[in-house]
């Protein structure tokens, strides 16, 4: 089978298309019971299907949280199956939120779970964490390129838990976090209109003025809406770089269901006031 076009490229004008928003499918038993469902696989599927038949066709970027699928089993994993392959029929982009992280045949092994185009999962970009090394995700960037899929590395998050390893300062004098970055600019060096290989920068993380995030290629930012951060604050964090970034909203729609006109008129609102925001950034 042929690769896609390149994941950046695609990403490029699905985001100027539609303006650059991801909306997370957060599934967990909380949303399930406050849209009236129970925390089973028919609760999953209800869910998740309506979430994709609400925005799927409006946004650029979907984000399924495979944990969430995964917890109910094979069911729940079949549910994901279907999900991913409805949103990207839609014409979204399917990032799958897996933060896998391995090395030598067991990350090829989570690459062509998520990357081979023949794949069941097959997303067009996928989360991964580099903490074993970034060399360990050789197999993820190699079967990436090969498919025209993208990847998202784990860069600067916004738990508390992540600066004691991503603000770590290295013997060269960078932190973790910015050699993360360094290798992803060479990742994307020449790409053209956007590189592939992504990285996660929360819109919560704080004063960003010290990292270099002209990697040319997208910057997945969770933290607007129910995090705290805004449409407005994302200049002012990624300076530069905002053009690239891909605001992910998870509760913040998804807290409007069942109701799917409540869901796209969220969706939209969220869209509107990120694409202004980058517009005039």
């Amino acid at each position: 089978m042929s690769p896609l076009e390149p994941f950046g490229a695609r990403l490029r004008r699905v985001m100027d298309e539609r303006g650059p928003l991801c909306v997370g499918i957060d599934p967990h038993a909380s949303l399930l019971s406050e849209w009236g469902l129970d925390d089973d696989v028919a609760g999953l599927e209800r869910f998740s299907r309506t979430v994709v038949e609400a925005v799927a066709d409006r946004v650029a970027v979907m984000k399924p949280q495979s944990a969430f699928f995964e917890r109910f089993g094979s069911r729940g994993v079949a549910v994901l199956e279907r999900v991913v392959r409805e949103a990207r029929d839609a014409g979204t982009l399917v990032v799958m939120d897996a933060k896998r992280g391995d090395i030598g045949s067991t990350m090829a092994g989570y690459a062509q779970a998520f990357l081979s185009k023949d794949a069941p999962l097959f997303s067009d970009a996928l989360t991964v964490s580099p903490y074993l090394g970034y060399g360990s995700l050789s197999p993820a960037v190699a079967l990436a390129r090969e498919s025209g899929a993208g990847l998202f590395v784990l860069a600067l998050t916004s738990n508390p838990e992540g600066p004691e390893v991503q603000h770590a300062v290295r013997a060269d004098g960078r932190t973790v976090g910015a050699t993360m970055l360094a290798h992803l600019a060479a990742e994307n060096a020449g790409e053209e209109p956007l590189g592939s290989f992504g990285a996660v920068v929360g819109a919560t993380v704080g004063d960003l003025s010290s990292y270099d995030l002209a990697i040319n290629g997208p910057l997945l930012a969770p933290g607007v809406g129910a995090q705290g951060a805004t449409a407005a604050d994302l200049p002012t964090v990624f300076g530069a770089a905002v053009r690239n970034v891909i605001p992910n909203v998870s509760r913040g729609v998804l807290r409007h269901g069942p109701d799917v006109g409540a869901l796209r008129a969220a969706a939209d609102r969220f869209a509107g006031e990120i694409r202004d925001v980058v517009a005039g950034g």
